[in-house]
């Protein structure tokens, strides 16, 4: 007999009355060893990095428009 085949024959045992706490326990089991979820959007997010000018967010909008370029002295 195999483990799971004995772990039915003890569920056959449980009182009705019991059955919806082996349940929980059961559930409670199968989340405590599920793998880890994956990394969602915002954690993927969070891990990017850019390199820029020390002002690069100061100045975000001049550098989009144009008028200001990567290389120009800081004032």
């Amino acid at each position: 007999m195999n483990t799971r085949e004995r772990i039915r024959a003890e569920i056959d045992h449980i009182p009705d009355d019991r059955l919806g706490e082996l349940y929980r326990l059961i559930q409670h089991f199968q989340e405590a060893h599920a793998a880890p979820p994956k990394p969602g959007i915002l954690a993927k997010l969070r891990t990017i990095t850019i390199q820029g000018p020390p002002d690069f967010a100061a100045n975000l909008d001049l550098y989009l428009s144009g008028e200001k370029r990567v290389g120009e002295d800081v004032p």
